[in-house]
């Protein structure tokens, strides 16, 4: 490269740098670490400390199954309604652990780019046979549109299309807020039912699209399912077949061993 030539490149180069910067945080968004060369806002040793749910898991509800008979009733496949064949989960979120710190990080403070990592994981769980033949797109839950203005994304929208290219099938936005709802962080199991019943419907323009499909419903979390159940029905109402749920973290039901969880 000649001298003019490096003269005229270098104030690029500074700039790519400095949007770089602006782009990427110069410590981890979940332990506050230095980056060094980490690919996103995360580094590699948070990514490390978001294990697997431990197996055994449930076939069905994708729930550790822990000591249990194999042939005992699984308590947490108990709330799910037949037109839901299947959901999975990548890992624990237990309270203060890293997952929910990153979890935190992409919902409230801004980092989307999260979403990659979060769906590298969850694109890696293991589905009945069915469900992989049969799925034919992504539903993310919706958020209220304010709620989506005020974030400038909808968390589960960026998950659904991080999974899209890794799972080869289409996201369809096909669920709507009918009105506005209370955050379920602190709601009760029955509060945060009735907080969500009726809360979602269907897109008319393109309900076409799901007469009669199995459908993956996409979210963040899942604690006590209320808010999946609801978005399955609304899905199911609309014309879809059935619905199978994946999320990044699942809150550990009573009774769960938590000596795996991070």
């Amino acid at each position: 490269m000649t001298g003019a030539l490096a003269a005229a490149v270098a104030p690029l180069r500074r700039l790519a740098g400095a949007l770089a910067d602006l782009a990427l945080p110069g410590a981890c968004v979940a332990c506050a670490r230095p980056l060094g060369r980490a690919p996103g806002p995360a580094c590699a040793l948070c990514w490390s400390r978001v294990p697997p749910l431990p197996a055994p898991l449930c076939d069905r509800c994708g729930h550790p199954r822990f000591d249990a008979p194999a042939a005992s009733r699984c308590r947490w496949c108990d709330v799910l309604p037949p037109t839901v064949r299947a959901v999975r989960s990548a890992t624990w979120m237990r309270r203060g652990g890293t997952a929910a710190a990153l979890v935190h990080a992409f919902k409230y403070d801004g980092w989307p780019a999260l979403a990659d990592g979060m769906a590298a994981r969850m694109a890696a769980l293991r589905w009945p046979a069915d469900v992989v033949r049969e799925r034919a797109c992504l539903v993310p839950v919706p958020l209220a549109p304010v709620r989506e203005r005020e974030r400038g994304y909808n968390q589960a929208a960026c998950l659904a299309h991080a999974l899209s290219g890794r799972w080869g099938i289409p996201v369809t936005r096909a669920l709507r807020r009918t009105r506005g709802t209370a955050s379920q962080t602190r709601l009760t199991p029955g509060e945060r039912q009735a907080n969500v019943t009726r809360a979602f419907t269907v897109d008319p323009a393109v309900s076409r699209a799901l007469a009669g499909a199995h459908v993956v419903l996409v979210d963040d979390v899942v604690t006590t399912a209320s808010t999946l159940l609801a978005c399955a029905a609304a899905l199911v109402d609309g014309g879809a077949r059935i619905v199978s749920c994946v999320t990044f973290g699942r809150a550990p039901a009573p009774g769960d061993r938590l000596t795996t969880c991070e």
